[in-house]
């Protein structure tokens, strides 16, 4: 159900949002294990997300076991319960759009992007898979590496910056104009600047609303 924010409510969605762990950004971090040169090998299963607003339409994804087997089995594990179902995409811009937080299907927008499932954290997958357009990456905390949980992301261009920073463990193989659609969807406009200029948020003005991920066989 979309919902209309009182400007207390986008202020302190906006304080929220800016604060969030679960953003995908550009950085510095020290890992290991990283696997290299290894081809992705999608699934025999893909990812089928269907958007409650027609105009967002079907987003199918393919999957790599053979890359992440972890955060793959999970995706597939809270897809099967039903954990993404409802979930909204909290955070668009034009590099990535962000879903998969539960906390979004409450009526408090001030958490959406804090939250994650009931289930432990997965161990970062990193691999030399470039970060182009239409990758789905496992977003995660700030500083752990290992912090990745619910949370996801689509990639619209390439992101140099998230190489071996965030786990890969998928791709858009249908479905790409409506990932771009969902990005250029009207944000929440916060509070002025210094310089009395209104500032545009990530955060969608009406909700995108996630009806549905399923795991289904690929065809």
């Amino acid at each position: 159900m979309n919902r209309k924010f009182s400007f207390f409510f986008v202020f302190l969605s906006i304080l929220f949002f800016l604060s969030c762990d679960n953003k995908p950004t550009a950085k510095n971090s020290t890992n290991t294990g990283i696997k290299k040169g290894v081809v992705p090998i999608a699934d025999n299963e893909i990812a089928v997300i269907e958007m409650e607003q027609p105009a967002f339409g079907t987003i199918k994804l393919e999957l790599y076991s053979n890359i992440a087997p972890k955060m793959v089995a999970r995706f597939k594990e809270l897809a099967k319960e039903g954990v993404y179902n409802g979930t909204i995409f909290h955070r668009i811009n034009q590099s990535v759009i962000q879903a998969g937080d539960p906390l979004s299907k409450d009526d408090n927008p001030a958490n959406d992007g804090t939250g994650k499932s009931d289930k432990p954290n997965v161990q970062a997958e990193f691999s030399d898979i470039p970060y182009d357009a239409g990758i789905v990456g496992a977003a995660r905390g700030a500083q752990d590496i290992n912090s990745a949980n619910s949370q996801f992301f689509i990639t619209l261009k390439r992101e140099t910056g998230f190489d071996n920073q965030y786990t890969i463990f998928g791709k858009v193989i249908e479905g790409m104009g409506n990932v771009r659609t969902i990005a250029g969807a009207p944000t929440v406009v916060g509070p002025p600047n210094e310089k009395g200029v209104l500032q545009k948020t990530e955060r969608p003005l009406e909700n995108v609303v996630i009806k549905s991920i399923t795991i289904q066989p690929k065809s």
